[in-house]
């Protein structure tokens, strides 16, 4: 073996890890928020957590992947630390399908059929498919197939140079010499986890293992202590993903080192332990790659089994080893290492611009009650949302920007536009519903009483309002297209009921019925609850552009048809409804 055949296993294991950063990458793009909606779903019970876990990580073909991910989604709030136990034992379990791939290499015959089966001789056709799909498809779903394809035919090239440069090795004594230190458990444990953990990937770990295999010079003694090392270097993965998360966060990682260290552990005692009563003979056979893919297999199914009764006892034994923060924290907020799955990482800015349309939609509405029913309470509640929205605006928009300059899909790129534009007008909203909570605290503190006519006519503003809203964040929550189309004629409604509670108002004050102060604070509620209004009709035109982007929203809510009406049929209906009480 000269300079050359190193730098060719350099060079294919290179091959190897970027065809498999590929063809992942482009499996988590493909999924898209599925993955989050579903492990939110489908994390209620033990079993389901498994299977999903197992599922997850044979799709997106990356045990560290799914790891990350969860430590994102505890540190964020949106999974509780027993909820991934289970998924992560599973991650473990759908990791081994990529080793049965790549023992595929091994096989020898002479009929085509099964000559086919080895992927050296069906991953050029891939790679030719899936560079048409990338240069020749204008969507997005195609060449990201595309992409799956040649990330997978540029592992499959990376392997065969690595088989490639070690066919030498078979014929060196120094190697078959260095090879008998294996034969001590421990080393290959040692040599398996920190070898898995600088290349941060236990798939790729088997893969060169496997590549090893070829050789001919290793045995199942030698390869076994190795493959349980490799689960352990893993964790590395998880361990550097939980620096600066919270505790919680930390103790995810904590849960994969806990398990994947008792199993191993497990498994030496009770297979060495075999070995020194039965004497196993196959330990001295030789290993190939389909053997390395079993021995992998066994072990993360043997382990699973043994410690699936024990996830009560994983989730106390990773609190006891990260305890408690005795500080309080703040409310939970996104983590940076969603990022690595952008669309995970839309999905749950969704979810947590949903919340702030939640908080905001709450903050109004106190704010409302405060002009009939003033409430010192009620102001602390409403000053804390404001506090929160800013929060959230800051934040939220500042990950969205982030998450932007990711490569997404059409639809997973508009929903990021209408949660840019959606947030700016929550927080807008919670700025107008801080100043009509203002309005209301100058209306107690100065002892000021609107008439009863002004009165009777702001209860019939607020009730309009109180609709506008209600149908605005119900459209956005569900991402309603038509639901949001109803969101303009009331938008419209309240402008005309404005304009005229000011003609009214002006009256009033010329006939001595109403003083120049009140009509200050009136003129602020209305020109408040206006705002309101126009920011509810910038979130349902939102909804509209971003469910279609090729349609102009403003034709679409006057073409609207709904139940046989049409935009000015619906906004009379509306102003008939909210008619202002006669003077």
């Amino acid at each position: 073996m000269d300079i050359f055949s190193l730098l060719t296993l350099c060079g294919g294991l290179a091959f190897f890890l970027f065809g498999m950063h590929t063809m992942s990458k482009s499996l988590e793009k493909m999924a898209g928020g599925k993955l989050e909606r579903t492990l939110r779903k489908m994390t209620s019970s033990p079993v389901k957590s498994l299977l999903l876990g197992a599922g997850i990580t044979i799709a997106i073909q990356s045990s560290s992947a799914m790891t990350v991910m969860l430590v994102g989604l505890v540190n964020s709030g949106v999974m509780e630390l027993g909820q991934t136990i289970g998924v992560i034992m599973g991650s473990n379990v759908g990791t081994t399908l990529t080793a049965w791939i790549l023992s595929l290499s091994g096989l020898e015959s002479g009929n085509v059929w099964i000559q086919l089966l080895k992927p050296e001789n069906f991953s050029p056709a891939f790679a030719l498919v899936g560079i048409i799909l990338i240069m020749a498809s204008k969507k997005p779903k195609r060449r990201d197939i595309g992409n799956i394809l040649v990330g997978f035919s540029i592992l499959m090239y990376g392997m065969e140079l690595m088989k490639a440069a070690m066919a030498p090795l078979a014929d060196m004594p120094e190697f078959e010499t260095l090879l008998t230190a294996f034969n001590n458990p421990l080393l290959g444990v040692l040599v398996g986890a920190v070898f898995t953990g600088v290349i941060q990937s236990s798939a790729a770990s088997v893969g060169i293992l496997q590549a090893l295999s070829l050789t001919g010079s290793l045995s199942f003694g030698m390869a076994i202590p190795i493959i349980m090392g490799q689960n352990i270097g893993t964790c590395v993965t998880a361990v550097l993903s939980s620096i600066g998360v919270n505790r919680n966060a930390k103790r995810v990682a904590m849960v994969h080192i806990s398990f994947n260290l008792i199993g191993t552990t497990v498994c030496l005692i009770l297979f060495y332990g075999g070995n020194l009563l039965f004497d196993f003979a196959f330990l001295d056979r030789t290993i190939d790659a389909v053997g390395i893919a079993f021995c992998h297999t066994v072990f993360n199914l043997f382990t699973t089994a043994i410690l699936f009764p024990f996830t009560r006892q994983l989730e106390k034994l990773a609190c006891w080893a990260v305890k408690s923060e005795t500080k309080a924290q703040s409310f939970a907020f996104l983590d940076p290492r969603l990022l690595r799955t952008p669309t995970m990482a839309v999905s749950e800015c969704t979810a947590m611009t949903n919340r702030m349309a939640q908080t905001t939609h709450e903050m109004l509405l106190l704010s409302l009650q405060q002009l009939w029913d003033y409430s010192p309470a009620r102001e602390a509640e409403i000053l804390s949302s404001e506090d929160k929205l800013d929060i959230y605006e800051d934040r939220l928009g500042s990950f969205l920007v982030e998450v932007s300059r990711h490569s997404m899909t059409g639809a997973t790129s508009r929903e990021v536009s209408r949660l840019l534009r959606a947030i700016n007008d929550f927080e807008r909203i919670g700025d107008h519903a801080l100043n009509i909570q203002e309005s209301a605290q100058e209306l107690r503190d100065k002892e000021l009483n609107f008439s009863d006519a002004a009165r009777d006519e702001l209860k019939v503003l607020v009730s309009a309002l109180t609709d506008t809203l209600d149908r605005t964040f119900a459209s956005f929550q569900e991402n309603d297209p038509r639901s949001a189309a109803h969101v303009e004629p009331m938008e419209e409604t309240i402008d005309r009921l404005t304009e005229e509670m000011r003609l009214r108002h002006t009256e009033r004050l010329q006939s001595g019925r109403c003083t120049i102060q009140l009509g200050f604070v009136l003129n602020d509620l209305l020109t408040n609850m206006e705002r309101v209004s126009d920011h509810c009709s910038n979130v349902a035109l939102c909804v509209i552009e971003a469910a279609d982007n090729s349609i102009d929203p403003h034709a679409y809510v006057q073409d609207l048809r709904a139940n046989g009406t049409t935009f000015a049929d619906e906004l009379r209906e509306d102003m008939n409804r909210y008619r202002l009480p006669r003077n």
